[in-house]
């Protein structure tokens, strides 16, 4: 299991005109196979860091899409204005948090995803732990997913 760095941890887009600070440990981390984020990563999902909006700061503009998501919801999303990274969203119905695009951190061996959502549009090949706690939408609430960050970052697994 990777050790938790010490935070703050930072990081930001390709050109580095997008950087950002993280001052606490996420909540959770896990992937969304939902076709938003399939065609967005240009892969099978995309990884999602969920932190506390009070512990990211940004430094840099980006740019704002907002995308009505699968759930019915609007995700605000911020990409770099110079060479397009998509840094992080922000999910306007949970206003107190931030999704974080984990790729995007300086050191992103520690951020390791634990679970699944929107299992039922995944890629036919991608192959799902049973025991990871896996949802076929949205997680509501989100509460599975971070008691397995915690029981994963504090215990080992």
């Amino acid at each position: 299991m990777p050790k938790l760095p010490s935070f703050p941890v930072a990081g930001g887009c390709i050109c580095g005109a997008v950087r950002y600070e993280i001052s606490d440990r996420p909540l959770g981390v896990y992937n969304c196979h939902c076709k938003d984020c399939q065609r967005s990563a240009g892969s099978a999902y995309s990884a999602s860091m969920i932190v506390r909006r009070e512990t990211f700061s940004l430094k840099g503009d980006t740019q704002t899409y907002d995308k009505l998501a699968a759930s019915g919801r609007t995700v605000r999303q911020h990409s770099c204005p110079v060479c397009s990274t998509r840094v992080f969203n922000e999910p306007l119905s949970s206003p107190a948090i931030y999704v974080i695009r984990p790729g995007t951190l300086d050191d992103s061996s520690w951020a390791v995803p634990i679970g699944n959502i929107w299992i039922n549009s995944k890629a036919p090949w991608v192959e799902i732990d049973p025991d990871a706690p896996s949802f076929p939408g949205q997680a509501e609430p989100r509460d599975a997913l971070f008691a397995a960050w915690t029981h994963y970052v504090e215990h080992g697994g």
